[in-house]
């Protein structure tokens, strides 16, 4: 079933080996699923031009590995970090920079002619950010208004949950949450206590993933 911007809440849950689940292995085995559906799926998204995207990450570790390996898809993803250590006016920058890619999207009706290579103002921008550094509502930041919000790890308080919805999606934005192992408990505590029906996506569903905003 194609997914567009008006489908609820989703996650993923990538398929896994057999490990014990304090091992080492276990830990190397789930970065590497959560990285590769990550890719997969940004892979597919981002090739709709100006398409604006957010990722949320809690740690600094696993915000400069998902810029490292975003690199890879420079071709038609323009990535941008979020963190505590940039200035005031890199921030500024960064921000505008989305905003501005919010509205060539806009501007674009469907946005169905993939990007091509070099064309620099029609890939799709992705910013990867922390908690720590979400968009400070009520100050003279307003929301980022993505259409798409990835939840890279799943927050375990409601109110992070929530923050980054507000703070980074669009009305009729998208949120999908990658979710591993027992994080299956904590989603559906989030469920309850958002008062949000969130769906499964089976993930093989990448080619299915329909983005437009009409």
């Amino acid at each position: 079933m194609p997914l567009n911007l008006h489908s609820p809440p989703l996650h993923l849950r990538p398929p896994l080996s057999c490990f014990e689940l304090n091992s080492p292995q276990f830990d190397s085995l789930l970065n590497s699923l959560d990285q590769e559906t990550l890719l997969g799926l940004l892979g597919m998204a981002g090739r709709r031009p100006s398409l604006p995207m957010i990722v949320c990450c809690s740690t600094r570790d696993e915000l400069d590995t998902i810029c490292s390996n975003l690199s890879s898809l420079s071709t038609y993803v323009s990535v941008s970090p979020l963190y505590s250590d940039l200035s005031e006016v890199e921030r500024a920058e960064v921000l505008d920079r989305f905003r501005q890619a919010t509205m060539r999207w806009n501007s674009l009706g469907r946005g169905e002619e993939a990007v091509g290579e070099g064309d620099e103002e029609r890939k799709s921008h992705v910013v990867v950010v922390t908690d720590a550094c979400l968009p400070l509502l009520g100050s003279v930041e307003a929301p980022l208004c993505a259409c798409m919000l990835i939840n890279y790890e799943l927050p375990t308080k409601k109110e992070t949950y929530m923050r980054r919805m507000t703070a980074c999606l669009s009305a009729d934005g998208i949120v999908i949450s990658m979710v591993v192992g027992g994080e299956v408990v904590i989603l559906k505590n989030l469920e309850e206590s958002s008062c949000l029906v969130i769906a499964e996506m089976p993930i093989n569903s990448g080619p299915e993933i329909q983005v437009s905003n009409d």
